[in-house]
Formats: C-alpha cells, sequence, structure tokens
C-alpha cells in the first residue's frame, strides 16, 4: 500500500493532516512542520537490519532504494546530491532509520523530538549527528528518522578495552578534539547540550565523531544561562549541578568531556568504583602514560565554573595538538571489529 493510495484520486496531501486516520492525526500534527509526506519512506529505505535498541525505539542500518526519484525526498540539496553521487558510482547509499512508536497517547519521547527538532532546525555541523528526515510509517504507526549511518559509539570502544583495545593519549585527544569543534558550535547559538558522555559520542566509517541525542539540550541567553532543572547521567554529570542549582548551563558540556576523557583512559566511567561523586576527576591508575597536555587539559575541565575553559579557548590547548590523524582511528575502527570476530568466535565455540 502506497501512501497515494489513502486519498482520493490518488493525489498525495501537501499536509499529513488529511491523510492520517484520526488519532495518528492528532498526535503527529506538533511535528508536521517536519514530516516529509510526499512518500511512503518503505518504498525508499529497504533492507532494514536492526543494529540497536534502546528507551525510544530501534535502529536500523538501511539502504537507499535505487532508482527512486530522489527529488521527490525532502532532504538537503547537498545530502541529496551526495547520495546520487554514491548511487551513480555504483555504491548503496548506507543510512541509519531510527523507529520510534506512535500511540493514541502520545508520549514524552514524541514531546522530546519536537523540543530537539525545534531546537536544532537549519543548524548543521560535521561533528553534531542531524536528523536528515523524519517519515511517518503508516504499516507499524511509527515515526522513522533518517540519519547518519554511524559505526559505533565511544562507549562501545570502551568496552572492547577489556578485549586487547589500546586507546592512546592522541587518540583520545582526536575525539576531544572533535567534541570541542561540535561545542564551539553550539555555543555560537549559545546551546547546552548538558548530556555529553561516551554513549551520545559516535564515531563514523571516516573516523568522525559526532556529538548525538539533544533531548536534554537548551538554548539560553548569554545574559540569563543559569538552569535548574538537573539532567545527564551522574558519572558525567558535575557533582555540584545537582548539589547547588541554579547552574550555568553553557558550563557543564565541558567538565562532562573531561569525564569522558577519562572514562576513555581507564575504560570505565569516574567515580564508577565508589560512588563517590566529586566536582574534581580521580587520580589515573596509571598517570605516566599519559601526556602533560592530557592531565591538564583533564585539571582545565574540571575547574570551578567561573575558570573553566571555554570551548574556544579548549580548542587551543596543546591536548588538542597532540590529536592523532584520522587514519588512526579508522585503523582502530577495523581492530574493533577484529576483536569482537574474536570475542563471538570463542562465544561461539
Amino acid at each position: 500500500m502506497t501512501l497515494s493510495t489513502l486519498t482520493p484520486g490518488g493525489i498525495t496531501p501537501l499536509t499529513p493532516m488529511p491523510r492520517y486516520r484520526g488519532w495518528l492525526s492528532a498526535v503527529v500534527k506538533p511535528l508536521e512542520d517536519f514530516i516529509d509526506d510526499a512518500i511512503d519512506p518503505r518504498e525508499y529505505y529497504i533492507d532494514l537490519q536492526e543494529i540497536a535498541e534502546g528507551e525510544s525505539g530501534s535502529v536500523f542500518a538501511a539502504q537507499l532504494a535505487p532508482n527512486k526519484d530522489l527529488a521527490k525526498l525532502r532532504l538537503d540539496a547537498g545530502l541529496v546530491a551526495q547520495d546520487q553521487q554514491t548511487l551513480a558510482s555504483g555504491e548503496p547509499v548506507a543510512i541509519a532509520i531510527k523507529s520510534v512508536a506512535i500511540v493514541p497517547s502520545g508520549s514524552p519521547k514524541l514531546d522530546e523530538l519536537g523540543r530537539e527538532l525545534k531546537l536544532m532546525r537549519g543548524l548543521s555541523h560535521e561533528n553534531i549527528l542531524s536528523m536528515d528526515a523524519l517519515y511517518v510509517d503508516l504499516l507499524e504507526d511509527s515515526l522513522w528518522i533518517r540519519m547518519e549511518l554511524m559505526e559505533r559509539s565511544l562507549a562501545d570502544v570502551v568496552s572492547l578495552v577489556e578485549g586487547g583495545l589500546q586507546l592512546h593519549d592522541r587518540m583520545i585527544a582526536r575525539f576531544a578534539s572533535d567534541v570541542v569543534q561540535a561545542f564551539q558550535f553550539l555555543q555560537s547559538h549559545q546551546i547546552a547540550h548538558r548530556d555529553v558522555r561516551s554513549d551520545n559520542l559516535l564515531l563514523n566509517i571516516q573516523g568522525v565523531v559526532k556529538l548525538a541525542d539533544f533531548s536534554t539540550a537548551v538554548q539560553v541567553s548569554p545574559a540569563s544561562p543559569l538552569q535548574d532543572d538537573i539532567v545527564g547521567v551522574p558519572y558525567w554529570q558535575v557533582s555540584s549541578l545537582s548539589a547547588y542549582p541554579p547552574y550555568n548551563a553553557l558550563k557543564v558540556d565541558v567538565w562532562s568531556l573531561g569525564a569522558t576523557v577519562w572514562e576513555l583512559a581507564e575504560a570505565e566511567p569516574p567515580f564508577s568504583s565508589t560512588h563517590q561523586l566529586a566536582d574534581r576527576f580521580p587520580a589515573l591508575s596509571d598517570p605516566k602514560l599519559f601526556s602533560p597536555a592530557f592531565h591538564d587539559f583533564l585539571h582545565q575541565c574540571s575547574e570551578p565554573p567561573d575558570s573553566r575553559p571555554d570551548p574556544a579557548k579548549l580548542g587551543a590547548h596543546q591536548f588538542m595538538k597532540n590529536a592523532c590523524g584520522r587514519n588512526v582511528i579508522i585503523q582502530l575502527l577495523a581492530q574493533c571489529m577484529n576483536i569482537e570476530k574474536q570475542q563471538y568466535q570463542v562465544e561461539e565455540d
């Protein structure tokens, strides 16, 4: 069944509202400005394979169907050109589809999605994972969100250290440098992410880190950056945030990045072994493994809010200048796959 069969004369309406039955129309109405209603997503995105499952829905690897009119897709012109170029070369266009269930009562996840879409409308950066398109799947009453297909999260990378993966100082600097670039862009728009952690930092096949999940992000004014709602996850959240609100929203992401850098070095989040949270990070188990610049970067990230450097200052830190080349991260991704294959073979045996 195609979308055109749902309207008289096979004409696709300009707005999704007349096409969806009563309760579905009401639930998706707040998102109507973002929904691409001109196509049936199942005709354009094929070979879906589930690669992750979370609280808000499942994520699938998929391919763009060949021999389809890409002009019908409500996509950024640059992305359409990129898709066309890939298809013309004979290669498949691999993308990710996140499926979020739509229920008659609505859900907080749809409300969060609406806030995220409005917050990030018109904003694009190479180190931020964007939602490229939004569709309604009438077969299963779900929203389909098209995104770039990412290889793995930094949390996935950390989990493989136990299997023999080694994360060196300069690799961590490369990851941190990408995140700082995202911070600089966000803060130019007065946006704080407020949930920076390894689960929300994703690597693509080119070895580029992208910041994902803006469901708790907030836009503030320079004159009034204070917030009092408690968000984030404790190990990556500065302890004074919950103890002494309100807090400066534009200062918390830098601390969370420091916590993630500490995690990459130790293969576990800070404070996870003691559960005694503090504003300063614990000492590293083997500090000699890391450069003076690494240690100073951690120290700077955990400074009190008034003296904590902003992303622009962090971008000029010596630790950023120590970052390895992108090809080293691509090789690291290959090592991750090899370790996972070995672990799978052991489980099979």
